[in-house]
């Protein structure tokens, strides 16, 4: 069985709309691209170096295929460009017909069970980078079996969100953190089963709150 492994750039309110630059995905008039740049720093490349130093193939939605397709081959004497090069590469997509990256497969059929197929085989994690649409599907089809999501300290107010409307309610349990020189935080998560409510109210409502109660349905 393979692993489902999200690495995912995210402001202090949710946004993980085009970390990288502004011509990332301006969908929705989105004009603060990039916003991911002027934080990074050595203890940042520590860690991301740290989680690609096991053998891993690249899972991606086809709007990151293409960023890193039109990116990542170009680069010499880059380690990084080197084992996204060599790797596998699959890409969600309805769409794109033609791969021109090596090693690249299209998931082009029903995405979901194609997912499911690779995890369910032998192999390496299946690694996500970005992919803020596709991750969507994984995440309703709780797909994802670990996500390090790197929490920049900053706010933008809108923009396509981690954690979207229709996303399954689940616990999920810190495994690591880190915090980078420039206010990084980096953590990772798995899955820790369902969400279990509770309640603070006192066993017997008192009128005010029972009035309360009545207002708000």
């Amino acid at each position: 069985m393979r692993r489902i492994v999200t690495n995912t750039f995210m402001t202090l309110d949710g946004i993980i709309q085009a970390p990288g630059g502004p011509e990332e995905d301006r969908t929705g008039g989105f004009e603060l691209g990039g916003w991911s740049f002027n934080y990074w720093d050595d203890v940042m490349g520590q860690v991301m170096g740290e989680g690609m130093s096991q053998p891993y193939d690249l899972l991606l939605g086809r709007k990151t295929y293409e960023i890193f397709a039109a990116h990542w081959p170009f680069l010499e004497n880059d380690p990084t460009a080197d084992q996204f090069n060599a790797c596998r590469k699959y890409v969600a997509t309805q769409t794109l017909k033609d791969a021109t990256w090596q090693n690249t497969t299209l998931l082009n059929g029903d995405t979901v069970e194609q997912v499911k197929a690779l995890k369910s085989g032998e192999g390496a994690d299946l690694q996500v980078h970005g992919s803020c649409d596709f991750i969507q599907t994984l995440l309703r089809h709780n797909l994802i079996d670990e996500m390090n999501i790197w929490i920049f300290p900053l706010v933008i107010g809108h923009g396509k969100k981690l954690f979207a409307d229709g996303t399954v309610p689940s616990n999920l349990k810190l495994t690591k953190h880190t915090v980078s020189g420039t206010g990084v935080i980096i953590t990772t998560y798995v899955p820790d089963g369902e969400v279990k409510p509770g309640s603070f109210a006192l066993d017997e409502p008192n009128e005010l709150e029972k009035k309360r109660r009545e207002g708000i349905s």
